[in-house]
């Protein structure tokens, strides 16, 4: 009955009846995603009306309407393969500015227009294989990135770089082909990473060093959603770039890893929107190529090293293993490097761990993350290491019980998802220098066993990546509870009590001759075989 009046109004009204109409549909279905199928033909008809009052000239505010209704309509994939034609796409890229022309975005008045049609773009090409083949043809990935570079510097319009960024993201997620031109020709990576800085609003400080106020404030909604977009469009362009193979496609990888850093490093307007924005930054590091991840540590300044020489002073001098790593001024500071994104995506995976669930999707890929830089990066293993496997002094408990981080970790080793342990297992495992006696001596062999039989390392060893000869140092409490540790389990086991010493001697006496009888037995067993064999 809705579509019928509606269908009516636009088909024989002028334009405020055609609003007032369609913004009550609007308001009546906003949260409608299940449609009725007896109703199909009348919204398909409601749609193709829509597009003959959008060609005309009408006010902005009944533009905004049809637009509104339209974006409801097309969550319905059935009603678009009548309506999603070149002529159709065309009108919604003419109104919202993706056209060929320069012109600015000045008339403030129009944004509510460019907004909506992008978001009804944005379900059209989702829902609709025909809309995804016209974006091919019309060449829509280069439109949305001039019109980005358009809004790229300009804050009060941020509702259009975030469905611009949407639609983006979506292109290159359905069309693999896009992600090569977004690479390539248009330029697409160092244009999101500018639109990332302007969402953080970065001061440079060196040419990988952003400045980071602490007591900043959030990042707000608009400019978290935005960032969170451009992050998503970002990975699909890099998604094949684990190798460099130019200078200044290592540069750039810089560069955004160095926006990345800074992302770790503030927050949202909410727990869950900082989760979800770190959640993004960490999917698209594992894009980088390792050996450009060295930015995410940097050195300190001459001011904060000496800060930290005043801090090591301070440490009493039996703290030894505590004197490299050490806070100061809210700054994770280990062997002279800032480590403060470390540390975030440290507490990021231990979160993770802790939600109990998603691992393969939520927990993997900043293990995977982390794994790869603690191979390739010294720095960063070391720390890590000194994080997650501090010297051992209590082993009086199994290493998968207990709340610490190894803790955590060791249980993962033994998880039902294998590719969750796996990666559990090879964290450790690269954080130990792929050696196996320094493993089992955090893990115990039964945590460890199914690393080692994939690696064919039951017998001991190492693995095959080269580490620092550095040794590890055994805490005392640890070297005099070694004898008695078991190395399966890999915790402290008290001595087991010696059955013979609490009996008789007459008790004594009759186990051996029981012993006795059994050996003669068992010797008996192997003369009448070997007869048996010299007979045949």
């Amino acid at each position: 009955m809705d579509e019928e009046r509606a269908l009516y109004i636009v088909r024989a009204g002028e334009a405020g009846a055609i609003e007032r109409v369609l913004r009550d549909y609007s308001d009546k279905h906003r949260a409608t995603f299940k449609f009725e199928s007896t109703d199909e033909d009348k919204r398909k008809k409601l749609c193709e009306g829509i597009f003959k009052v959008l060609v005309k000239d009408v006010p902005t505010t009944c533009q905004v309407s049809c637009l509104e209704v339209l974006r409801i309509l097309s969550r319905d994939k059935k009603i678009l393969v009548p309506v999603t034609t070149k002529e159709n796409m065309q009108i919604l890229l003419r109104l919202a500015k993706l056209t060929e022309s320069d012109d600015s975005l000045e008339k403030v008045s129009e944004f509510p227009v460019i907004v909506e049609s992008l978001k009804c773009l944005c379900n059209i090409v989702f829902n609709s294989q025909m809309a995804q083949q016209l974006s091919l043809e019309l060449n829509l990935a280069a439109k949305l990135c001039n019109l980005l570079r358009k809004c790229k510097d300009r804050k009060f319009i941020n509702d259009i770089k975030c469905f611009d960024l949407r639609l983006l993201f979506l292109l290159s997620l359905l069309h693999t082909d896009i992600r090569s031109q977004l690479r390539y020709e248009l330029q697409g990576l160092p244009l999101l990473t500018q639109i990332l800085e302007s969402a953080f609003s970065i001061k440079w400080t060196d040419e990988y060093e952003s400045a980071i106020d602490h007591n900043g404030p959030p990042l707000s909604p608009q400019e978290t959603d935005c960032a969170i977009e451009a992050l998503k469009a970002l990975f699909n362009v890099t998604v094949d770039s684990w190798k460099v193979h130019k200078e200044s496609d290592s540069h750039q990888f810089r560069v955004m890893a160095a926006v990345l850093r800074h992302c770790l490093l503030i927050v949202g307007p909410t727990e869950d929107k900082t989760e979800e924005l770190h959640s993004n930054a960490v999917n698209l590091l594992s894009n980088v190529p390792v050996s450009c991840l060295d930015v995410l540590i940097c050195p300190l300044t001459h001011e904060e090293t000496a800060q930290e020489a005043t801090t090591l002073d301070e440490l009493p001098s039996d703290k030894t293993a505590e004197k490299e790593t050490v806070l100061k001024n809210n700054t994770m500071v280990y062997n002279g490097m800032n480590m403060e994104a470390i540390q975030v995506l440290l507490n990021f995976m231990e979160k993770r761990i802790d939600k109990g669930s998603s691992y393969r999707e939520g927990l993997t890929p900043v293990l995977s993350l982390l794994t790869e830089c603690s191979r390739a990066h010294r720095n960063i293993r070391k720390f890590l290491k000194d994080q997650v496997l501090p010297p051992l002094r209590d082993v009086t408990n199994r290493p998968e019980v207990g709340s610490t981080v190894r803790n955590k970790l060791v249980r993962l080793m033994t998880h039902v998802d294998l590719g969750v342990k796996q990666i559990a297992a090879e964290f450790l495992f690269v954080l130990c220098k792929e050696r196996v006696d320094s493993l089992l001596k955090y893990t115990g062999y039964g945590n460890a066993a199914g690393l080692l039989a994939a690696r064919g390392l039951l017998a001991g060893g190492r693995g095959d990546n080269w580490y620092s000869e550095d040794e590890d140092t055994d805490t005392e409490e640890y070297k005099n509870a070694k004898p008695n540790i078991n190395l399966i389990t890999g915790h402290l086991e008290e001595p087991m009590p010696n059955p013979i010493d609490e009996m008789t001697e007459e008790q004594k006496e009759y186990e051996a001759m029981k012993l006795v009888n059994m050996l003669d037995k068992l010797s008996r067993r192997a003369d009448v075989k070997d007869l048996h064999q010299d007979g045949g």
